[in-house]
């Protein structure tokens, strides 16, 4: 029978399975001027429920006399349910099979583990067992199944994405961006990675996940990355895991968060400084972020003066001192006031932005104050307003 080229000429049905490149009784066939593939080998044998070594000699009378083997010996049989481990990872549909003369990727043991739903160990002993081999000096696999393990070693999302490798190094980043997209502790993340086989620029310690902000209160750890960022974070990390400002920030550093070179915190904290640096001024999170463009919110140093009970421009040297720094277009007023902090509240405008007449015109309906009045005091704080129109001396009504 020579119905397509490499047809067999065996009429027996199991021959031409075992012939054919999709172990059908039909074209394509297999090629003999070419070693048969090891995986086409072992499905053959799960699909005769024979011995591969009796797949060989079949093959061989049919003049398929070069076949891929592993180092070691040929299993005794192959079980049906092991045919799904033999297709390398994005090719099941093609005529491919996992190459036995390389070591397996750690992402074949990692999907197909996550596939099955079982430990990535329990993969990596099944493919052992067939003659499939792991790079030399690999430890073993973890004996638990994660569902996120896949996630963990994919470092780009983009088509068919990268991955990590047995004995790769993972950037210190990687660890904090996978973490914030799996909503878990970068500690949990990094222990995971190194136990995959992953190493790491660092060692994982338990204090990682509090130094990174991972309190247990609600919405902390939304951006592991930007954990220094914010001083006030540094200094409660500081004080709640009883080291040095200096060494959070350091290790911050090596676990890879942005602007750690930037950060400005003391060896010896004032009292108050958590309190200046906290968004509602309670002395815990959220904490106020550095902004390096606009500075801090002028109606930020007016409220902390008033809880603090220094005067507004202690209250901006302090932050300045602290990383913190006010525009400087801004101009704090001697004193400060509930008035200006109400006013400043109205303003959605930085000072790096002009003030408008609609801008005046809201905020003064909002405060029930002119706008001559309200244009008067963004001036005096420090705010331009550049359109030339004379502002009404009329305050506006509040209805009801």
């Amino acid at each position: 029978m020579t119905d397509a080229p490499h047809a067999p000429v065996s009429g027996d049905p199991d021959d031409r399975r075992v012939a054919g490149r999709l172990l059908r009784d039909d074209p394509p066939w297999l090629d003999p001027g070419k070693p048969v593939p090891y995986g086409h080998l072992l499905a053959s044998a799960a699909l005769l429920r024979c011995a591969p070594a009796a797949v060989v000699s079949r093959l061989a009378a049919l003049g398929y006399h070069e076949v891929e083997r592993p180092e070691g010996p040929l299993p005794e049989a192959v079980a049906p349910e092991d045919t799904v481990l033999l297709r390398p990872l994005g090719k099941e549909y093609d005529f491919d099979w996992l190459d036995v003369t390389a070591p397996v990727p750690l992402r074949q043991t990692v999907v197909l583990a996550e596939q099955l739903g079982v430990a990535p160990a329990e993969v990596a002993r099944r493919l052992t067992a067939l003659g499939y081999h792991y790079p030399a000096g690999v430890g073993p696999l973890p004996e638990t199944h994660d569902a996120r393990d896949v996630l963990l070693i994919r470092t780009d999302a983009k088509g068919n994405g990268e991955w990590l490798d047995h004995g790769e190094q993972a950037r210190a980043r990687h660890v904090l961006d996978i973490a914030t997209r799996l909503k878990c502790g970068p500690h949990a993340a990094a222990l995971r990675l190194v136990a995959l086989g992953v190493r790491l620029p660092y060692t994982p310690h338990p204090d990682d996940d509090r130094l990174l902000g991972l309190t247990g209160r609600p919405g902390d750890g939304l951006d592991f990355a930007m954990a220094a960022q914010s001083p006030g974070h540094v200094l409660d990390a500081a004080r709640a895991t009883g080291r040095r400002p200096a060494d959070v920030v350091a290790r911050l550093a090596e676990l890879g968060c942005w602007g750690t070179g930037e950060v400005l915190v003391p060896d010896v904290p004032e009292p108050d400084d958590l309190v200046v640096l906290s968004e509602r001024l309670d002395g815990r999170a959220p904490w106020l972020r550095v902004n390096g463009v606009v500075g801090v919110a002028l109606r930020h140093v007016l409220r902390a003066a008033l809880v603090t009970g220094r005067g507004p421009a202690a209250t901006a040297e302090r932050l300045a001192a602290l990383g913190h720094r006010l525009h400087k277009n801004a101009i704090p007023p001697a004193v400060a006031d509930e008035e200006d902090i109400r006013l400043l509240g109205t303003v959605d405008r930085s000072f790096l932005d002009g003030v408008h007449l609609e801008h005046v015109l809201r905020s003064a309906s909002l405060t029930c104050r002119s706008p001559a009045d309200v244009a008067a005091r963004l001036t005096a704080l420090g705010y331009r307003l550049p359109d030339e129109v004379v502002y009404p001396e009329t305050r506006a009504v509040p209805r009801g």
